[in-house]
């Protein structure tokens, strides 16, 4: 489902088909293991430009929700999502890396947090293990995913008919993003609304103020 050289970094890094144990996947950048990846998305320099709180803050969460964390990868927001939604709330962890969804699973118990379900996807499909999403929440992924319409059209098969799905994702027009010299990485904002148009949601809110110039903090519902 996704472009194969950037997609094998990006799974790596962050999805967060099934590769297996990252001894047995040959397709990963220069042969790093999960656990030199969980150093760089858990360091603290990261994680204060990630705005946990902020984000989190916006969703207006509570306990009893279920919330699908795409592309999880070392769970840094699984883990605080989890704690919103508690005792009765869950969070799918979703990620294709086994290892990853290891860590997840180890911090959460490190952490006494009960309500963490870690899932271990596939490309063109979260293989979410019910229908009964409250909120999907994708941070920094789309962008990697190569068939993004079809994606984001099986991710909102899991959707309640009151459910939301939150993308947090790169603005294209920023002379400094990541990707700037990578433009099949760069998605605009125009195609992001055609794509959730085509999976059946529409813009019903938007924090523009969050990561202004840098990310864009859309929020779509059902139609």
């Amino acid at each position: 489902m996704f472009r194969k050289n950037h997609l094998r970094i990006f799974w790596l890094l962050v999805f967060g088909a099934v590769l297996g144990p990252a001894s047995e996947a040959p397709a990963q950048l220069a042969s790093r293991k999960a656990d030199d990846w969980i150093t760089t998305l858990e360091r603290p320099e990261r994680a204060a430009g990630q705005k946990v709180d902020e984000v989190l803050s916006r969703l207006n969460l509570k306990a009893g929700l279920t919330v699908a964390d795409i592309g999880a990868g070392s769970g840094l927001f699984s883990r605080p999502l989890a704690k919103a939604v508690a005792p009765s709330g869950k969070v799918y962890a979703v990620d294709i890396q086994q290892d990853l969804l290891d860590y997840i699973g180890k911090r959460a118990k490190e952490e006494n947090i009960r309500n963490i379900r870690p899932v271990l996807g596939e490309y063109d499909d979260p293989k979410l293990p019910a229908r009964d999403v409250d909120i999907a929440f994708i941070n920094d992924v789309l962008h990697h995913i190569e068939h993004r319409g079809a994606y984001l059209k099986a991710l909102g098969t899991y959707i309640k008919p009151t459910g939301r799905i939150v993308l947090i994702e790169m603005n294209k027009d920023d002379p400094n993003t990541p990707h700037k010299s990578q433009p099949e990485l760069l998605v605009s904002r125009e195609e992001m609304d055609q794509w959730m148009a085509g999976a059946g949601f529409k813009l019903v809110q938007e924090f523009p103020d969050m990561f202004p110039g840098t990310k864009w903090f859309l929020v779509y519902g059902k139609k």
